[in-house]
């Protein structure tokens, strides 16, 4: 087809021919581009190392997902809309704007296999893109600038809010729209002038719009506009690209990358370095987090993804009670420092600590590693692993909390954070009726299946229930089972995630050497922060299972049966704890269970399953006092809880128990709502006419 207007590539402007023009803002652009990147390269190389370049299948499954189809962002509904509007929209547009560079140095050029109808179809498919991506830009800047959520809020402490920068690349997103849509606009509406036949624009969209308002307007005119929105829209393009590395708008660039490269194993622990093994350890120089090329290439990469959108925080158990905890600042301080001591422009900066000066002790402490975080974030940042490298390096230099203190030194000295004796771990077994008879395994006696209450479980008088229960369930199942007794130690979960790594060792190894003397040939446990520590940090012991699990298993295959509901309460909402759900992404299990009790009506909480409220009990945070908390977490769950009209909550952790009991009593709700873990309500409603011992069932229902 006749070009009705000269092309850009063909005019001159200022003496200087459009063709050289198009070039050399190409070069510039593409030049500056790749020097910035190189620029922002520079901390990722000296960072530590980090192997993601394993199980490549679903790391490209995860492109699909989570950056292509933008699977989390309608979590939060309006805001998810409109960034996958604007996303989907500049996927489409990117074809154009490459071609639009290249119309300028070659007119004739048509990107390969848009030729023909294929082209045509692409044309109405781009029109109507760059029509929603503007209506779209212009709904977020007015929500931005006007409606602003509270998630987008910064407080004084940790600097200016970005809304000027949001409203700023929104306002060069629309440009583009604008600036294409014109250009394609002038062609038609000169080519309607000169009969020629008009090349087909999108009916409603806005370069069609574009071309009836213009459609009187004289060629020459038009041949202004054409021109002046094909450089304007170069120049926005590439200012647009190279604008991009330097604040949050980096995840445009930034985010497929962090995407493929996301860690793939829930519930795991970054090791101290990659690379060294536990035998090593003692030959490093330091351990954790100090400097910012201690963090790894991977998490500085997170720290430019940071979409500045505050769902972490939202989220976050720790800064909703009021706790000086932000995770979205925690990567957008860390950005800042990256920025400041690898600037574009200028020599690299000498490295100096982090803590105390760009991170807070107190900040770092208060993380629950729930995971709500991570589980929010769209692009996939990771936060746990970065506390844990934070809180390795002030373990080492002494800088552990005083309340943290005595529990760390019990666990060291006895095994447990209670500082109670070996011999006491089986005290919670004497109150079991005779005929269930709990083994203590070792060289001599090797049961099948072995117990693992944890430290909890074992010493909390309250908490020994779930283990009488569990004991309950697993006699009744007739399951040939014992525990290590005085060979256990604490699981070492929290331990570990304390960044007390020798120490978390040390329990580890002796639990290793006691389960392999033990004989059995599987493990069972009633705590999750055990089960998550025995299926990621062990190695080389039997299969672990969540009591729940086999609990499930055995309503299945039919060895357990269910007494309709004999409580006073009916209606039971289940709270997820973390290290079920999200960690190990056990949501349906016990409410399969729950679902299997005969008159049991179970009703869900606003905040479940993968959005469930962390209790903050998980381990050593049972003994942690936080310096700046408004309220107990425990004591906002449990306002969640009162939300459903539930008379019940049912959950599978024994810090769950703890601290969602104290926040009932303590918020006033205390013979209105009542708290059980799923094995206690689970061997409540045993059905002991199905077995040999019915005199069971009366006594483990006074015990509990």
């Amino acid at each position: 087809m006749e070009h009705a207007l000269i092309p850009p590539a063909e005019i001159a402007i200022l003496g200087i021919p459009g063709m050289v023009l198009a070039l050399l803002i190409s070069v510039v652009g593409i030049a500056a581009f790749g020097y910035i990147i190189a620029r922002r390269l520079i901390p990722l190389a000296k960072g530590a190392s980090d192997p993601r370049f394993d199980r490549f299948p679903t790391r490209i499954k995860n492109v699909l997902l989570y950056w292509l189809a933008q699977y989390k962002q309608p979590r939060y509904r309006l805001a998810g809309i409109l960034h996958i509007v604007i996303f989907i929209g500049f996927l489409i547009l990117a074809i154009r704007s490459i071609s639009l560079v290249i119309i300028g140095i070659y007119p004739e050029f048509v990107f390969p296999g848009l030729d023909g109808t294929a082209g045509t179809i692409y044309g109405v498919l781009k029109d109507y893109a760059a029509t929603a991506v503007l209506i779209a830009c212009v709904i977020a800047g007015v929500r931005r600038g006007f409606f602003k959520p509270d998630r987008y809020k910064v407080p004084a402490k940790y600097g200016k809010e970005h809304t000027w920068e949001a409203i700023f690349v929104l306002g060069l997103i629309g440009g583009l729209m604008v600036f294409e849509s014109l250009f394609e606009a002038t062609a038609v509406a000169a080519q309607v002038q000169q009969g020629a036949g008009a090349e087909l624009i999108a009916p409603l969209s806005l370069g069609w719009l574009f071309s009836v308002v213009l459609g009187q307007v004289p060629v020459p005119a038009l041949q202004s506009m054409h021109a002046a929105s094909y450089f304007l829209h170069d120049i926005v393009f590439f200012f647009f690209l190279c604008y991009l590395p330097f604040g949050k708008h980096f995840h445009v660039i930034s985010s497929i990358f962090n995407v493929i490269f996301s860690k793939l194993d829930r519930g795991r622990i970054k090791p101290v370095q990659w690379g060294v093994s536990d035998e090593e350890l003692d030959n490093l120089d330091a351990f954790g987090v100090r400097y910012l090329e201690d963090f790894t290439w991977k998490h500085m990469l997170d720290f430019y993804t940071c979409v500045d959108c505050g769902r972490c925080s939202d989220n976050c158990p720790a800064n909703a009670v009021g706790r000086p905890l932000s995770p979205r600042f925690i990567s957008i301080k860390a950005r800042d420092e990256m920025f400041d001591r690898f600037p574009v422009l200028g020599e690299i900066k000498p490295r100096e600590p982090l803590m105390g000066r760009v991170f807070e002790e107190d900040a770092i402490w208060s993380c629950t590693t729930c995971g709500a975080c991570e589980e929010e974030c769209p692009v996939m940042n990771e936060y746990i692993d970065k506390m844990v490298d934070l809180r390795r390096a002030m373990v080492e230099e002494g800088q552990v909390p005083q309340s943290l203190q005595k529990p760390l030194g019990a666990l060291e000295k006895r095994g447990n954070p209670y500082g109670k004796t070996e011999k006491k771990r089986l005290e919670w077994t004497q109150s079991l009726p005779e005929e269930i008879q709990v083994r203590v395994a070792g060289s001599k006696d090797q049961p099948a299946t072995l117990y693992f209450p944890d430290s909890a479980t074992s010493f909390d008088e309250r908490l020994q229930d779930i283990a009488r229960s569990s004991a309950t369930i697993l006699h009744y199942c007739g399951e040939d089972f014992g525990i290590l007794g005085k060979a256990e130690r604490d699981s070492g979960h929290e331990v570990r995630r304390f960044g007390e790594e020798m120490l978390f060792q040390t329990l580890r190894d002796a639990n290793t050497q006691a389960m392999d003397k033990s004989g059995a040939q599987r493990v069972v446990t009633s705590d999750p922060h055990a089960y998550n520590a025995l299926t990621k940090d062990y190695e080389n012991i039997p299969p672990a299972q969540h009591m729940s699990q086999y609990i499930l298993e055995k309503i299945q295959s039919g060895a357990i049966k269910l007494r309709p509901m004999q409580e006073e309460a009916s209606v039971v909402t289940y709270h997820d704890p973390c290290y079920m759900g999200r960690h190990n992404l056990l949501y349906d299990t016990p409410r399969r269970i729950l679902d299997a009790i005969p008159g049991l009506t179970r009703v869900e909480m606003e905040r479940s399953r993968d959005s469930s409220f962390c209790c903050g009990g998980g381990g050593l945070m049972l003994f942690y006092e936080p310096p700046e908390e408004e309220e107990r977490m425990g004591q906002k769950r449990a306002r969640m809880i009162a939300e459903t009209g539930a008379d019940l909550v049912v959950s599978c952790c024994p810090f769950c128990l703890t601290n969602l009991e104290d926040g009932i009593k303590t918020s006033g709700m205390e013979g209105k709502v009542r708290i059980m873990d799923l094995t206690e309500l689970v061997a409540r409603h045993l059905d002991w006419d199905q077995t040999e011992s019915p005199e069971a069932a009366e006594s483990t229902g006074s015990s509990t």
